[in-house]
């Protein structure tokens, strides 16, 4: 799914493409802002793909709020001035709505934001090198990951969150949980739930039907999954 905001001060037109946005299968509406400046907060604390954002707002317009943004996501402008058009692509706008719009309008300008997002945003991931690291595409970037450093990875639909040691926020990536498991050292990473991979080596406890990977870190064990997790921890106990 795309992540995505609706930001316009007008409160019908936002609840209009809000509904737009509702209305298209591949896309998942995070939230309704009517301002840049509240839209600007979430896009600093959540893994946003598209901003539908009307240009002509108090307080901060649309143009001014995506060159604010240091790695702004796909960009689609709303507006009732079609002279905003030609600055609006010099931001590297997918595509530009001129009010009033209608939703074959709308499914326009989706589609063209979901053929970008697949080019830019399919993930890959490499095989292993002699570090044991590989290399995944994530927020338009590759990134080099130390399979040592993973602590446990979240499964979300169609994305990952892979929680590494030292970081605070995880590294989301669009990829399905099977793929990544084909790549990872078998004899270091386990399958324990649908959702959910682990580092066997970052094992703090575990408590009946419970993985404890650190403070607050509680991930369950999921029936499918017990009999081989219960299997590599009665290989690895000592005592009675």
């Amino acid at each position: 799914m795309i992540r995505c905001i609706a930001i316009d001060d007008e409160p019908f037109a936002l609840q209009q493409l809000g509904s737009y946005i509702e209305k298209t299968p591949y896309f998942e509406l995070v939230a309704k802002c009517q301002s840049a400046l509240e839209a600007k907060e979430i896009v600093e604390s959540d893994q946003i793909d598209a901003i539908f954002t009307d240009i002509n707002m108090p307080d901060m317009g649309g143009l001014d709020f995506v060159k604010s943004l240091p790695s702004p996501p796909l960009i689609v402008f709303t507006t009732a001035y079609a002279d905003y058009a030609v600055e609006g692509f010099r931001v590297n706008a997918i595509d530009y709505l001129l009010k009033p719009f209608g939703m074959e309008d709308f499914k326009r300008a989706a589609q063209k934001v979901k053929e970008q997002y697949d080019l830019k945003n399919q993930a890959t991931v490499s095989g292993l090198d002699e570090d044991d690291a590989m290399f995944l595409k994530t927020d338009y970037k590759v990134v080099r990951i130390n399979t040592g450093d993973i602590r446990y990875i979240e499964g979300m639909s169609e994305y990952l969150r892979i929680h590494l040691d030292g970081q605070p926020k995880p590294i989301i990536v669009l990829l399905s949980m099977k793929k990544i498991e084909e790549r990872l050292p078998k004899n270091k990473f386990m399958r324990i739930h649908r959702s959910y991979i682990i580092n066997l080596g970052k094992i703090k406890e575990v408590n009946k039907n419970r993985v404890i990977m650190g403070e607050d870190i509680y991930l369950p064990i999921g029936d499918m999954y017990k009999e081989q997790f219960n299997a590599y921890i009665n290989s690895k106990f000592l005592g009675k």
